[in-house]
């Protein structure tokens, strides 16, 4: 019986266009509604596209509405330009939309972290998702699902070569034994795995590793 609710934020994304496409197969979900600043180009009867600038929050708030918050939206440092530029997208922007999701009575959070994830960090990025998962957590949502992934493999528009050279670099140090709870995660597992997660309502807050992602994939 297809009677959920999704809202989805990062859609364009490398994460984010996996969970959409997943999400619009299972027949658990009613319908998909996806807040993006360039359309996904995907047509669907189950499909709500809102294009929005996500700067003006009071225009786009009220649409906030449904039974599940993916969050996964995300950029990078070169892309954005700046630390603050990349802070505004990972950080204010789902805060943000965490906010109207609360205010408009959305019962579940499913939010996209990272392995290393510590607001006390000295490396800017794993504060930054700190942050964000310490801000996130002081809203009353009935389950909030933090995840936990390694690095994230996949197809993209656009190849990053540090993302390459990263991946290769866990690989072969995974092979030795070392660092394995930050092992590669492939972006359509790391979906599957949020779509099976939003519906566990074993904890209130409930955090996920790299392994926890791997078994909830399926």
């Amino acid at each position: 019986m297809n009677s959920r609710q999704a809202i989805v934020i990062g859609a364009t994304g490398l994460t984010g266009s996996h969970l959409v496409n997943r999400l619009l197969e299972d027949q658990r979900f009613a319908l998909v509604k996806t807040f993006v600043r360039r359309s996904t180009g995907i047509s669907h009867p189950r499909l709500e596209e809102h294009i929005i600038d996500f700067d003006q929050y009071d225009e786009w708030k009220y649409l906030v509405t449904g039974d599940v918050l993916f969050s996964a939206l995300g950029t990078t440092l070169k892309a954005a330009g700046s630390k603050d530029a990349q802070y505004r997208v990972d950080h204010t922007y789902q805060y943000q939309f965490a906010r109207a999701a609360h205010e408009n009575h959305v019962p579940v959070l499913v939010l996209v972290s990272s392995a290393g994830a510590n607001p006390n960090s000295p490396f800017f990025y794993m504060q930054m998702k700190g942050e964000l998962e310490r801000d996130i957590r002081n809203f009353d949502f009935g389950h909030i699902h933090i995840l936990h992934p390694g690095l994230l493999v996949g197809e993209r528009r656009e190849r990053r070569a540090g993302e390459a050279a990263g991946y290769y670099v866990i690989r072969f140090l995974n092979r030795l034994g070392l660092f394995r709870g930050m092992g590669p995660t492939h972006a359509d597992r790391l979906a599957a795995a949020m779509i099976n997660i939003s519906f566990n309502a074993t904890q209130r807050v409930q955090t996920y590793s790299v392994r926890d992602i791997d078994r909830f994939a399926g």
